[in-house]
């Protein structure tokens, strides 16, 4: 009985271990191309002195930094290190009109989580907004383009 809570507590002590490895502040802690790291700090040279986390996303690679949650700006690039968008974060009062008339009415709250403004590649602004735990996407004007899970 002793050998088998013996090798019980050494493989609970290697799984703690393995675990606190690959997990850095609750993220799983990936391995980013360097090319990417370089692309983000070509791009955006003031994230140099931010403390940057970094995510997967389908595929890709986004990197966040600045304001309080360490997510005012949050950047994607492909595994080569091209720019895909950024979203930066913003105010309620600074969506278009009708996307508070619109979450009203489709989803009966105006209450949001993150709110962000993104500007792809293209040069292209859309609105992200968190409602429900979804992301609703609205083009520049406020109209609604898209719900993501």
């Amino acid at each position: 009985m002793k050998k088998v809570l013996g090798f019980t507590a050494i493989m609970l002590a290697l799984s703690a271990v393995s675990f606190s490895q690959g997990n850095e502040g609750g993220r799983q802690k990936i391995n980013v191309p360097s090319v990417v790291k370089k692309a983000n700090m070509d791009k955006y040279p003031e994230s140099k002195t931010q403390k940057i986390t970094w995510e997967k996303e389908k595929g890709n690679y986004e990197a966040n930094w600045g304001g309080k949650d360490g997510e005012a700006n949050s950047v994607q690039y492909t595994p080569s290190g091209k720019f895909i968008e950024i979203v930066k974060a913003i105010s309620i009062k600074d969506l278009p009109q009708g996307v508070v008339a619109y979450a009203k009415s489709h989803y009966k709250t105006s209450k949001f989580g993150d709110v962000g403004r993104a500007t792809d590649a293209n040069g292209t602004v859309t609105y992200e907004v968190e409602i429900h735990g979804k992301d609703v996407i609205f083009d520049e004007n406020g109209n609604f383009i898209k719900e993501e899970k």
